[in-house]
């Protein structure tokens, strides 16, 4: 299982998503915001507006919209700001 320790906007619907392993992906989440909750983030000043939360180690929106960490991983595409977990 993986979490998400850090977050930053890139463009579009980009994340650069740092890992508890110390990999950081870049993410893009604009092929996966299907559903009603998912919705208000096609705005992208809206969606710029994610935050880390640590409580459930991942991003999350006001409206209640979060991403599993491990889907985060999974669709993400390794990128050479990676860091070995020390």
């Amino acid at each position: 299982m993986h979490f998400v320790k850090r977050a930053v906007y890139v463009s579009d619907y980009k994340l650069l998503v740092t890992f508890e392993n110390g990999e950081t992906r870049l993410v893009d989440l604009g092929p996966h915001l299907d559903g009603e909750i998912f919705e208000p983030l096609k705005d992208t000043d809206y969606f710029k507006r994610f935050r880390v939360d640590a409580d459930i180690d991942t991003i999350v929106w006001e409206n209640g919209a979060d991403m599993s960490p491990d889907f985060l991983y999974e669709i993400g595409k390794p990128t050479a700001k990676s860091t070995s977990a020390a």
